[in-house]
């Protein structure tokens, strides 16, 4: 079947020059070993279950009315959860919906915003979307991030922490740093993978302990990556209040309703199971360690995660041919076709079944 030509004289100019950002493939295959999106190998708590059966037999009110329109119960236990007022806490429909709110409600200056060059492939999507001049600061030869480097007029600076797809970590007192040489700027700190940090003994590693300090750092989170919740679409941010506010007043004004009743009612019991997530956390930090050591034997470059994926250079450099030669066995990995690591794969973090056989195949493959 010839490809559909699509009709584009009713679009806008804006739609016509857009370049979409391109998901992780959902691929259709029997015996599938996916480790390509990121996605939790575990279950959510069983008491998310739990808690979205009940919304749905509730005979009062169940899907018949609307959401709470802010979120309440949740954010409640968000701030709870965090040591935060309710004020300082923000809900979307996943944080893709969070960041493009942040991009609308912060970013939309006459000066730049500055990200790193190799980092989340939405922040210029975003940027395009919505006017905003972005400019890339490119990343230290072993791929991290020197705040010197964004010392200069800027409306915003965000930087994803863990990065992606490198998995590497930049430290609080590099975050501060910055939060302190652009007090007029927002500092956004989009922490997708934090849950999966570790830092040395008595140091933290999550930005929110910084924004009592500095008013104009925003940090966005997840219920996507460490509480396998990537199907119900639950993000969030945390700021001082006048940040919150902005993004509240952008939602009221696109969409009022962003979470559901059954996203609000699971996330909610997600937080209220502190003992499973923790384990499922450990657990992937454990596979991903062994993960990374069975790739080194192998020869490749692993760089060090504190992610739910390993960033990693085959011996020869040929990720590509990798790649596909994975994809014929039914695993899928991440390629990136794009300069600087177009050399490297990113390897999501599976069970140790799905470890083993990709080790397998990639010791046949260099075997």
């Amino acid at each position: 079947m010839s490809e559909q030509k699509i009709d584009t004289r009713l679009w806008s100019t804006k739609a016509k020059n857009l370049t979409p950002y391109v998901p992780g493939e959902q691929p259709k295959h029997d015996n599938l070993c996916k480790l390509n999106t990121n996605e939790n190998p575990y279950p959510p708590s069983p008491k998310v279950a739990a808690a979205i059966t009940a919304e749905l037999t509730d005979q009062a009110s169940g899907l018949r009315l609307y959401p709470a329109p802010e979120s309440d119960e949740l954010r409640q236990s968000l701030a709870t959860t965090y040591g935060l007022a309710p004020e300082q806490v923000f809900v979307g429909n996943g944080s893709d919906e969070v960041l493009a709110l942040v991009f609308a409600a912060f970013f939309m200056k006459e000066r730049p915003l500055l990200a790193p060059d190799i980092s989340y492939s939405f922040y210029p999507v975003y940027a395009e979307t919505f006017g905003v001049e972005l400019i890339t600061i490119p990343l230290r030869d072993d791929f991290s991030i020197d705040p010197d480097d964004y010392r200069r007029p800027c409306s915003g600076i965000i930087v994803a922490n863990p990065n992606a797809p490198t998995g590497l970590l930049l430290p609080l007192p590099a975050i501060a740093k910055m939060a302190s040489e652009h007090p007029n700027a927002v500092i956004v700190i989009d922490e997708a993978y934090i849950d999966f940090a570790r830092a040395e003994e008595g140091k933290e590693v999550s930005a929110i302990h910084l924004i009592n300090e500095h008013d104009n750092i925003l940090v966005t989170q997840t219920f996507s990556k460490s509480r396998s919740l990537a199907g119900l679409r639950v993000g969030m941010a945390f700021g001082n209040a006048s940040l919150i506010e902005a993004l509240t007043r952008m939602k009221n004004s696109f969409n009022s309703f962003p979470l559901d009743k059954l996203a609000q009612a699971g996330a909610t019991a997600s937080l209220q199971d502190p003992d499973y997530f923790s384990q499922v956390c450990d657990n992937i930090i454990k596979l991903r360690d062994v993960m990374s050591r069975e790739l080194t034997k192998l020869g490749f470059e692993v760089i060090p995660s504190h992610a739910n994926f390993v960033f990693a250079r085959p011996p020869q450099g040929n990720a590509s041919e990798i790649a596909t030669s994975l994809r014929e066995q039914g695993i899928i990995v991440r390629h990136f076709n794009k300069p600087r690591i177009n050399e490297h794969l990113r390897i999501t973090v599976g069970t140790i079944e799905q470890t083993k056989r990709l080790i397998k195949a990639l010791s046949e493959l260099s075997g």
